[in-house]
């Protein structure tokens, strides 16, 4: 995995996905939700990720269908929620969440948590979905290296991506090097710690040197790592400023200023518990 001037990540399958989307987690469906993706297209993302348990797909396929920007230009990803998980019932709620969409395909379909009776099976409904052409990509979520290596174990393809809460008290190190042996991408969600960043000494007087802020520092620091992300706005300042962050380049002391912050601090409730 790496990043290059295109400012995208290229897949375990070759695929090609943007570094930075929009996440939309708790933006609504009563129109917030799609200023917010009509937005983020207007200043340039082309990644959008939502999920079924976010209840807002409709309001996504919404705004890309009134967007100018063509479907096939635009990198979708959607979530399976826990309750939905199961080969049959997969199976099932991805076609849900097509229809939802407005779409035919998406181009990453993802385990939302890690069930543990289920997602294996999951999974393997999942490949079906993939080898049909109809998900460009599958991966997982909030799988943690245990889980990863017992699910490679039985699986048919390895997940090209594993999107994982990752910030700059949250560093993952070890599922950083696991990800990279075994060429499975990773993305981080809640980045800039629902800005929580900003709050960060440390974030705040490297951002003064570059010019940017907290946010942007936090969120560069991790595209540096080959780290993807989706940092969640609906503002549209916000959203602009979140993209501004391919004009510069983190120094190799402030990228270990920001290492050094790690506490394994996690932000995220844990759900794979909830059926």
């Amino acid at each position: 995995m790496r990043v290059d001037k295109t400012k995208d990540f290229q897949l375990n399958n070759k695929l090609r996905m943007p570094a930075i989307g929009l996440g939309v987690l708790f933006a609504k469906n009563n129109g917030e939700v799609e200023n917010a993706v009509i937005s983020a297209l207007n200043t340039g993302y082309r990644k959008i990720d939502t999920a079924s348990a976010y209840q807002n797909e409709q309001g996504i396929g919404s705004a890309l269908k009134k967007s100018c920007i063509p479907r096939e230009e635009i990198f979708l990803t959607t979530k399976v929620w826990n309750n939905e998980q199961g080969y049959d019932q997969t199976m099932l709620a991805f076609e849900r969440s097509l229809k939802r969409l407005q779409t035919d395909y998406v181009d990453m379909y993802l385990i939302h948590w890690p069930v543990k009776s289920k997602y294996k099976q999951t999974y393997k409904a999942m490949e079906k979905i993939y080898k049909s052409g109809r998900s460009r990509a599958i991966g997982v979520c909030n799988f943690e290296i245990h889980q990863l290596e017992d699910l490679i174990a039985h699986a048919e393809f390895v997940p090209a991506l594993n999107q994982v809460e990752m910030h700059p008290l949250h560093s993952q190190n070890d599922l950083v090097g696991f990800a990279a042996d075994h060429n499975i991408q990773l993305e981080a969600w809640r980045p800039i710690m629902m800005g929580e960043v900003l709050k960060i000494p440390e974030l705040v007087q490297i951002g003064k040197h570059y010019g940017k802020s907290a946010v942007q520092i936090a969120l560069r620091w991790l595209i540096q790592r080959g780290v993807a992300v989706i940092p969640k706005s609906v503002n549209t300042r916000r959203i602009r400023e979140n993209f501004e962050i391919f004009d510069f380049e983190l120094s190799v002391q402030d990228m270990q200023v920001i290492e050094s912050l790690n506490q394994n601090k996690t932000l995220g409730e844990n759900m794979s518990h909830i059926t």
